[in-house]
């Protein structure tokens, strides 16, 4: 897999990750990824710029790496706390999203991120880019079957909070306890299957003339309308 960008790399390396191949541009000057690549055991490759541009799919800063794939959590290994709190993102497409709402989750405290396997993003080098490498910060399951994957929370004591514009104001619903956050597809929503299976909805107010918030921002702010209630109680409302 491809990651490309001076603060992804620079974390990459910082972090001791094995790095196959190793490319920067030519006159590339940055001092502290040049001390951080001389301590690899790989020589770099330069190029010509254009030739960056052809291999990344984004803005690169001169420098790109080809490091191994990313790994994924299975979910079990992060929903045994009595106040586990899970994000489900229900067939998201844009990577740019997926990388926003990692780095929040991860801001925020999120137990751990579940996304399916069809018809949906995965960890790739622009959610890393978004994200600023916290994709390492915070477990990510893929799993096969959503509504399975739901089912399976139920039967652990979770909760599943699904987010849609007809539903509860999400400052009136109560977060303690074991919680599953379900962010839908940016078009449709959630599938229809995946909002059967939800036990609540919770709706956040459209005060202006838009009708609904970008996947990322509405993430943020029922992430963090949950961990308010968490941390510190519903009774500072």
């Amino acid at each position: 897999m491809l990651v490309y960008g001076r603060n992804v790399c620079l974390e990459f390396l910082e972090k001791n990750k094995k790095v196959r191949k190793l490319y920067i541009q030519e006159g590339f000057k940055d001092e502290k990824l040049i001390s951080a690549i001389g301590k690899l055991n790989i020589e770099p490759k330069i190029l010509p710029k254009y030739e960056l541009d052809r291999l990344a799919n984004g803005l690169h800063q001169g420098i790109i790496m080809d490091v191994e794939d990313f790994r994924y959590t299975d979910y079990h290994d992060f929903i045994d706390d009595p106040e586990s709190f899970v994000v489900i993102l229900d067939h998201l497409e844009d990577p740019h999203n997926l990388g926003a709402i990692v780095r929040t989750s991860e801001a925020a405290g999120v137990s751990g991120i579940i996304i399916p396997k069809d018809r949906s993003v995965e960890v790739n080098a622009t959610v890393i880019k978004t994200s600023v490498g916290t994709v390492d910060n915070i477990p990510i399951d893929m799993v096969t079957n959503l509504a399975s994957t739901i089912k399976d929370l139920k039967d652990n004591g979770f909760w599943i909070v699904g987010t849609d514009m007809n539903g509860t104001d999400y400052r009136e619903l109560d977060y303690h306890g074991k919680i599953a956050l379900v962010i839908g597809n940016e078009g449709s929503g959630m599938s229809r299957i995946v909002k059967e299976s939800c036990d609540f909805i919770a709706e956040i107010p459209m005060y202006g003339k838009v009708n609904s918030l970008n996947a990322s921002v509405a993430s943020g702010i029922m992430i963090y309308e949950v961990i308010r209630q968490k941390r510190w109680g519903l009774e500072r409302l």
